[in-house]
């Protein structure tokens, strides 16, 4: 639901950029990368596309979401909306993922234009590129795709490419992990059976590959999901009015304490398919679920992705995972990281009217 509208940031963003990176040792691409089919970046207002923007946004981030856990989570529920508004809770929430390998699990927000439902996502990209440079798809996401039917997935570039829910947090596991690679994944429309079965059988041949390759979860391999939570208001959302309880302070509230609710009573605690099929009856119409009940834009990534990484835990450990809420915050329920300067901007406005909330949630 971004709506990206400071085009001339890009132009300033590209001056800084360029004069900046004189400054710097550059180092061109070597040979072996020319056949390389890389990914580029789709947002570079709301997100950094230099290192030197992203090593500054690490340096605005409270001391208080930097600190570091000794924690290592399986999977994480993450937002990615733009970094002046919720860098520091990306930083908090990724702390605790260690892995090499993170298998990351994102919204399809036009996947209405490519018709694509009832199948999950993957692209044939060898790297993406980052602020930090580009990062490596791991092998694992051919391996995977050769072992599971083709009735589960579709291999769609021009949608990954699209997509910016993956690119948010991709600069965030580079800065804790520099050898980091990630095995990337949209799930567009799905029905719930939909997701469950195809939950079921990605994650059993996660399973298998962990097993033979002797890997841990946690340790060697974690899922990251990206969400927002609800987006509200009464403007900016094309011919959508997203205030059901108003716009003033008292509906604002209403709908932010919501939020809190689903979390507390689907997405925490003790994992189970009931707990993830409720979310998905909040969030979805029950008579057509391609249509928005309660707006979170991943209302399918988070049932698809919880279900798979539950799912793999029992497999892998024989115990369902726990999540635990690391933070809630809002566009306008939090301050506000300064990033103009930076060349960077928002993609959409901060107010009662028009604002999104996020959700950071942990599971072990």
């Amino acid at each position: 639901m971004k709506k990206i509208f400071i085009c001339l940031l890009n132009i300033l963003a590209f001056i800084i950029g360029g004069a900046l990176l004189c400054a710097q040792e550059i180092t061109p691409e070597i040979s072996s990368k020319t056949d390389l089919k890389i990914r580029h970046l789709e947002d570079t207002i709301g997100f950094p596309q230099y290192k030197w923007q992203m090593d500054s946004i690490l340096s605005r981030i409270s001391n208080e979401d930097k600190q570091p856990t000794s924690e290592v989570y399986k999977a994480v529920i993450s937002p990615h909306d733009d970094y002046t508004y919720a860098a520091g809770l990306y930083k908090k929430t990724l702390s605790g993922i260690k892995a090499k390998t993170v298998v990351l699990v994102g919204v399809a927000h036009r996947a209405r234009n490519f018709d694509l439902k009832d199948k999950i996502v993957f692209g044939s990209f060898d790297e993406w590129k980052t602020a930090y440079g580009t990062i490596k798809i791991s092998s694992l996401r051919d391996n995977l795709l050769s072992k599971i039917p083709d009735s589960t997935y579709i291999i769609h570039d021009e949608m990954m490419q699209l997509e910016h829910s993956l690119e948010a947090i991709t600069p965030f596991l580079q800065e804790a992990n520099k050898n980091v690679e990630i095995l990337p994944m949209l799930v567009p429309y799905n029905s719930f059976v939909s997701m469950n079965s195809f939950s079921e059988v990605i994650a059993q041949v996660l399973s298998d590959i962990m097993k033979d390759k002797n890997m841990n979860y946690g340790e060697d391999l974690a899922i990251v999901i990206s969400s927002d939570a609800i987006h509200y208001g009464s403007e900016g959302w094309g011919s959508s009015k997203l205030a059901p309880f108003g716009v003033d302070s008292l509906g604002t509230a209403k709908a932010y304490q919501k939020d809190l609710d689903i979390i507390e009573n689907f997405l925490t605690g003790e994992i189970t398919i009931q707990g993830i099929s409720n979310f998905n009856k909040i969030t979805v119409r029950e008579d057509n679920y391609m249509e928005y009940n309660w707006t979170w834009c991943g209302r399918y990534s988070i049932p698809f992705g919880i279900l798979m990484a539950n799912k793999l835990n029992i497999l892998l450990n024989k115990q369902p995972l726990n999540g635990v809420l690391v933070d809630y915050r809002s566009s306008i329920h939090n301050t506000h990281l300064q990033v103009d300067d930076l060349g960077m901007g928002t993609t959409a406005p901060a107010m009662n009217t028009h604002w999104v909330g996020y959700s950071g949630i942990k599971y072990r």
